[in-house]
């Protein structure tokens, strides 16, 4: 069965910013996302990404004291569906949802994934247009994924 990868709205803000959301298609296959982050991007969302909502509303109301509304019902969406993947890039957000015990990546984690399948050359550019587009990260955490993506 194919990985079931949820991403919250911040993922698709940056990459329609450096017209990269082609990439999650590329990396993943189909995402998922929530009603919530749909409202959240106020964009129309591709084809290839799948609306669904979590079950249980009292858990959103729960993690939405901690993140954001969009970020929660990401989160509660990716405790009801086993074995997925979660797209965050807050920090505080991370955090919580590694604490839960869900997999954790970030919209530089796409990145490094879509150079090592072959999708893209190099990611320094990709960083480059994210950085300009308003996208904040450490130079330790840009420096770890290009040793990950194999560029120095």
């Amino acid at each position: 069965m194919p990985e079931v990868v949820i991403a919250d709205t911040s993922c698709f803000i940056s990459l329609s910013r450096i017209e990269g959301l082609e990439l999650l298609r590329l990396v993943y296959g189909s995402v998922t996302t929530t009603s919530m982050v749909a409202s959240e991007f106020g964009r129309t969302l591709p084809e290839w990404v799948t609306i669904a909502d979590p079950d249980d509303e009292l858990r959103i109301r729960a993690l939405s004291l901690h993140v954001d509304r969009g970020e929660a019902s990401a989160i509660a969406l990716a405790l009801e569906t086993p074995g997925c993947t979660i797209i965050l890039d807050d920090r505080k957000g991370r955090m919580v949802a590694a604490a839960l015990g869900l997999l954790v990546t970030g919209t530089l984690g796409v990145l490094v994934k879509a150079k090592l399948q072959g999708h893209i050359p190099s990611i320094k550019p990709w960083l480059e247009n994210l950085r300009l587009a308003g996208f904040r990260s450490s130079p330790d955490i840009e420096q770890a994924l290009l040793n990950e993506a194999g560029e120095q």
